[in-house]
């Protein structure tokens, strides 16, 4: 078949012919990448049919099934979605911070050209931060002492911006996203230093996860020196729950999340608030904790937070 000027070259129909698998299963499996269907009309390239005969490949050796095939494919297409679309836009404003791009005259057109050199030598740092990534997951598999494989007992963090919504009404676009890039990053950075793992942003704040609540605490601590005491930035709030979690999908779920979530909205600014199991693993020679008055806490009735602070 002669391929058209754009690549495309196969129906949906004759994808599912070529790699072995029903036009529902082949279907399933794009959609799973995060790629729109385009009817009966041609609308796959090689490159496409490729990856899709990659996937069939993987189930015809047995390894996995389609179903958590499936499951897989969306991991990867929401995470390269996502790195896609923060490549184009961190690419863009660099070069309109290079003045390259003042007068737009043809700025897709340039990031294009500028990220397809970068891209070309950005593949195989892709590649190894997944294989190190992989190795260290598989490391705190092995290291877990849970009876349930798939449950963790860890110190989960928030970390959330004061008054977001009113600050970012007071604040020009470009400086709204010049705001979440810093907050995510110096977020990052500290948790990063104190061996935790950002589970996801949320623009106005972070989850992380920390196997030790002592550095939990200290990622906590070291978020509001490096955002909430510095005067250019906003303040901050910190909420720290412990306890067993779920991993799944690249989250963490359980009351843990929950109970951070709810501890951090009711924090002080530049405060730590945390729950009563994280305060009891805290050596007392080492940290003063506090209870505060009893309120109801969604989901969880009357509790006692307990404000926590270094000797």
């Amino acid at each position: 078949m002669p391929e058209s000027a754009d690549g495309v070259r196969y129906t949906a129909s004759e994808v599912a012919e070529r790699t072995g698998v029903t036009l529902e299963q082949a279907k399933k499996l794009w959609r799973a990448l995060g790629f729109p269907e385009a009817g009966d009309e041609a609308f796959f390239t090689d490159s496409d049919l490729a990856a899709l005969t990659t996937l069939t490949d993987i189930l015809a050796t047995g390894i996995i099934d389609f179903d958590l095939a499936v499951n897989l494919t969306r991991g990867v297409g929401l995470t390269m979605a996502r790195l896609s679309d923060w490549e184009v836009s961190a690419m863009v404003h660099h070069l309109e911070l290079l003045g390259r791009a003042a007068d737009r005259p043809d700025l897709p057109g340039v990031a294009a050209a500028v990220t397809d050199e970068f891209n070309q030598r950005f593949e195989g740092l892709l590649t190894y931060a997944w294989r190190r990534h992989m190795s260290a997951a598989l490391a705190r598999l092995e290291a877990s002492d849970a009876d349930d494989v798939g449950t963790t007992q860890v110190t989960v963090g928030f970390a959330d911006i004061v008054s977001f919504t009113a600050l970012s009404n007071t604040l020009t676009q470009e400086k709204i996203g010049d705001l979440v890039e810093l907050f995510e990053s110096r977020c990052a950075d500290v948790i990063a230093v104190q061996q935790g793992r950002v589970i996801k942003s949320l623009g106005d704040s972070v989850l992380f996860v920390n196997d030790d609540p002592i550095r939990a605490y200290d990622t906590a601590e070291g978020i509001i020196n490096v955002i909430g005491r510095d005067p250019r930035m906003p303040d901050v709030r910190l909420g720290l729950a412990t306890g067993s979690v779920v991993t799944r999908l690249g989250d963490v779920f359980g009351p843990p999340v929950n109970m951070a979530a709810r501890l951090t909205a009711v924090a002080r600014r530049n405060r730590i608030i945390i729950d009563e199991t994280m305060a009891g693993l805290l050596p007392v020679d080492q940290f003063e904790t506090r209870r505060l008055p009893a309120r109801p806490v969604r989901g969880f009735g009357i509790v006692e937070p307990v404000a926590v602070r270094r000797n």
